[in-house]
């Protein structure tokens, strides 16, 4: 282990997390955790992790907010899709569609409030099974969702060491994959070494630290080569630093084994890995609270939420190893447009209400519409879409706003 170190205070409350972080880094070889690891435990400790939490703030008035927390459009453009899915795989019943990490169990609620809605014999052959650690979070969802459940609606819920197998549908996710623990890297005096986190006590005070170490596997210099992307290129400078997200590969090819038939649908912030290890991004990972972002990890222990983006090329990389096909990959402006969106804003445009306060709600909810398609914001996430035993060649909807811009160009 080389004796370089950035030392870094934390301020976190309550101090439980942080002893026992402390704890697993004491009782570890060198006395020393992967950063993923120390992401895992801030994350999802069963206990005292962010998600674990009943304090953990989600939407408007807490740390992060989603694109559901805009209003019901996004869930039901999503119907849309999932519908002709459903179509497309010869109308099967039943139909599952597994939301992977479902937050409070907002999209849910739109998403199935839709399909009954406006695709009544699709919602008749529907199973709605929901993936979920947390059990603060499960019980918000069955909250959100008791309507549903009072009305004998197939919902269910399951760890991802449990999941269900065979399943004809769609696995999905929005933001999920940003919140899988990562490894860091960097290039140290020309070779790739992992970033690890210690302890320093001193004065009654812990203080986590960063220590630079060997690779804790191989397989964080084997994704490089999986992605293409050549570390000893001149172009990356010593002290490059950025991140490697295992959890995702393995996540993408225990999803794929449990898809018999139908699509995977996958929405989050990321980039191709040409851009995501481009030579001037010095990694992605930041961190929320309050709706404030920053990038010190170790401050807010337990309390804050850790992300770093999605590298989307690993994903469809994976996918094709674990037998899926790359249906295509978007923008989710340009996604939620293809499937109507835009009509929304047009309604809105017409609209004669002459009140004030319905005014007031057309302005909101067409603030809302232009939230999600912002290309500073959401409307640049990556939406990709994989299958598996799907016969049709007819395209997808969510996919025909980018089958249109790239003829364009």
């Amino acid at each position: 282990m080389q004796e370089k170190t950035v030392q870094l205070e934390t301020n976190s409350h309550p101090r439980t997390l942080d002893t026992v972080i402390t704890q697993r880094i004491i009782e570890s070889p060198d006395h020393k955790i992967s950063f993923a690891e120390y992401m895992e435990l801030a994350l999802y400790h069963p206990l005292y992790g962010y998600y674990a939490s009943s304090s953990t703030q989600i939407g408007a008035a807490g740390d992060f907010f989603t694109s559901c927390h805009l209003g019901a459009d996004f869930g039901e453009l999503l119907a849309k899709q999932f519908a002709q899915m459903w179509e497309l795989l010869q109308h099967p019943s039943p139909f599952t569609l597994v939301e992977m990490g479902a937050g409070q169990g907002l999209l849910a609620v739109d998403i199935l409030t839709a399909l009954q809605r406006n695709f009544p014999d699709c919602f008749a052959c529907l199973t709605y099974v929901i993936v979920e650690r947390s059990p603060t979070l499960i019980q918000a969802q069955q909250h959100q969702l008791r309507q549903f459940l009072a009305a004998g609606t197939l919902i269910d819920w399951c760890d991802f060491a449990d999941l269900p197998s065979s399943i004809t549908g769609c696995w999905f996710s929005n933001e999920l994959i940003d919140a899988l623990p990562v490894h860091q890297v960097v290039l140290d005096a020309g070779q790739l070494k992992e970033v690890y986190v210690s302890v320093n006590q001193q004065n009654s005070q812990t203080q986590f630290v960063e220590v630079i170490g060997d690779l804790s596997t191989p397989k964080l210099a084997e994704y490089f080569d999986f992605v293409g992307i050549d570390l000893q290129l001149p172009l990356y400078a010593d002290g490059y630093r950025t991140e490697v997200n295992l959890a995702a590969l393995d996540w993408m090819t225990t999803v794929a084994a449990h898809l018999q038939r139908g699509y995977v649908l996958t929405i989050d912030y990321g980039y191709p890995s040409d851009r995501y290890y481009h030579p001037n991004r010095l990694g992605t990972l930041q961190c929320y609270f309050q709706h404030q972002h920053h990038s010190d990890p170790y401050r807010h222990v337990g309390q804050q939420d850790i992300t770093a983006h999605v590298d989307f090329t690993a994903l469809v990389k994976q996918g094709e190893l674990s037998g899926l096909n790359s249906v295509g990959y978007t923008k989710q402006a340009l996604f939620l447009m293809a499937l109507g969106l835009g009509d929304r804003l047009t309604a809105l445009g017409q609209s004669p209400a002459t009140e004030a306060r319905s005014i007031q709600e057309i302005l909101r909810h067409r603030d809302a519409l232009h939230n999600l398609i912002n290309p500073l914001g959401l409307g640049d996430f990556g939406v990709l879409i994989q299958s598996k035993g799907v016969e049709s060649t007819v395209p997808l909807i969510g996919l025909m706003g980018e089958i249109a811009n790239t003829q364009k160009n």
